[in-house]
């Protein structure tokens, strides 16, 4: 009988621990550890954010989840990972710290077989003082954040009501910050908000960004098929925010935040601030800081993990000047190189490089985008972890014939601008690759066949629709495994 323990229950850990359970049935293990009660749907967290949803319709709990599909569940986060065992155990074993109510605090040892850390993202909001929920700004990374971010932006809409001007500012809260796309859509579920209760004359409303172009959304960019015509998604993300009224300034590193101000450096080298009254930015991303330890107890969390926290997997890591980068470096199993029985998926694995290209300023900040690895990719390097341990256990030997390079794979988005079944719109955009292959496409990067882009209200439909039926799917509910990632 095989032990498989997958670190987190989010897109990726959820998709491969209920793939896992249902393929292999009663005769092996699968061991959730993750420290949250719910599964949460993060893409409808803009939603929350604006009152047009509420936290109970984007999560369930867990423990029934698991329970009815024969998975074992420990409500608990990972302190460390010993893939060599010790003195006292043969196999490799995780060190789990309890966080449920009935053994918060206790500690143990949970062996494996094999590991999947798809922990996600440490949500470091210390790396920009001031920043984050408790402090001056508002978040929409998880659902309290964005319950949160209702509350206060209510108050702000609630001023204007009464004929006080506000200053609306959306976007990145840190030099490298990543997920801009879920920002973009926010800043425009708020104007459409503003403007549904004719508030707009009030407003000032701005985009602001780390991007060197806007539409950048940390993959560079894209052209797209709209309309029968090519366009950038430059010209794309402006035309929303300038028919929305919406300002922007790009090109900026967010360092430090007050309850008046926010402070950025730009490119160029000066040192900026903002007056705002409402602020919703995204932290900087690390990993959830998971020691490794080899057989003898030595450190060895470096041959694990990037000093960022992120998990080292089959990807081309040796530097290279941005010219030389390939889509070959990036990875296409998620295996650790040293311990081939651990696996990394979703933001918890460390990329080659960044897909925009890095810039700095005469300050030397660095000043651009983090690559983005949730959603979509995130549930499908799932699957395919899932799918080749399923093989390794049945076959009895690694095959390793599922691959899932995001230089191959495509994605699809549907940006909100704003909810209403009958006013609501949305952006719907698909990109392949997600990483760029100027060897195959050379004249775009990607295959312009099938990367596309439509807005209108359909797009909200969709992104609606979706909404239930991936719930639907994460709630193993009937013929859940017919549904895509």
């Amino acid at each position: 009988m095989a032990k498989i323990v997958v670190l987190g229950a989010g897109i990726s850990g959820h998709t491969a621990s209920t793939w896992l359970k249902k393929k292999l049935g009663k005769k092996h293990d699968v061991i959730v550890v993750t420290p949250n009660a719910y599964y949460h749907w993060i893409p409808s967290n803009i939603w929350v954010g604006v009152g047009r949803m509420t936290v109970d319709q984007v999560r369930f709990p867990l423990d029934k989840r698991y329970k009815k599909a024969g998975i074992i569940y420990k409500q608990a986060k990972a302190l460390s990972i010993h893939p060599e065992g010790d003195a006292g155990t043969s196999n490799g074993y995780v060190t789990i710290e309890y966080t449920g109510q009935n053994k918060a605090g206790e500690k143990e040892k949970v062996e494996y077989d094999f590991l999947i850390n798809a922990t996600g993202p440490r949500l470091a909001f210390e790396k920009t003082p001031g920043l984050g929920p408790g402090q001056h700004t508002v978040s929409v990374c998880s659902y309290d954040h964005a319950s949160e971010a209702w509350k206060k932006l209510q108050e702000s809409i609630a001023k204007l009501e009464k004929g006080e001007k506000q200053t609306f500012v959306v976007g990145t809260g840190h030099p490298g910050a990543t997920c801009q796309g879920a920002a973009f859509e926010y800043i425009l579920n708020v104007a459409y908000e503003i403007r549904r209760r004719k508030l707009q004359d009030l407003a000032d409303i701005i985009w602001l960004s780390n991007e060197y172009e806007l539409g950048d959304f940390g993959m560079a960019g894209a052209y797209i098929k709209r309309g029968g015509y090519i366009t950038s998604t430059k010209t794309f993300t402006e035309s929303f925010l300038k028919e929305r009224d919406i300002n922007w300034i790009k090109r900026a590193g967010v360092y430090k935040v007050d309850e008046k101000k926010i402070y950025y450096e730009t490119l160029e080298g000066e040192y900026k601030d903002l007056e705002y009254d409402f602020a919703m930015l995204i932290p900087g991303f690390s990993g959830v800081g998971i020691k490794a330890f080899d057989k003898k107890g030595e450190d060895i969390t470096s041959k694990l993990f990037k000093p960022n926290g992120f998990m080292v997997v089959d990807a081309d890591y040796t530097p290279k000047p941005f010219e030389e980068w390939k889509a070959s470096d990036w990875p296409e199993t998620y295996q650790n190189p040293d311990y081939e029985n651990i696996f990394a998926a979703g933001i918890a694995f460390a990329p080659p490089h960044p897909i925009s290209k890095p810039m700095k300023s005469p300050n030397g900040t660095a000043i651009f985008p983090a690559p983005p690895r949730t959603g979509m990719p995130s549930g499908v390097i799932g699957k395919v972890i899932a799918d080749n341990i399923i093989d390794w256990i049945k076959k009895g030997k690694p095959l390793m014939k599922h691959k899932a390079s995001m230089a191959k794979m495509g994605a699809a988005c549907i940006v909100s601008a704003g909810y209403g079944l009958v006013n609501g719109a949305a952006a719907t955009m698909t990109v392949f690759p997600i990483v760029q292959d100027w060897d195959k496409y050379p004249e775009y990067g990607r295959d312009l066949s099938y990367t596309v882009g439509e807005a209108g209200l359909a797009g909200h439909w969709l992104k609606w629709f979706m909404h239930y039926m991936f719930l639907h799917k994460a709630k193993g509910y009937p013929f859940w495994y017919l549904l895509p990632e």
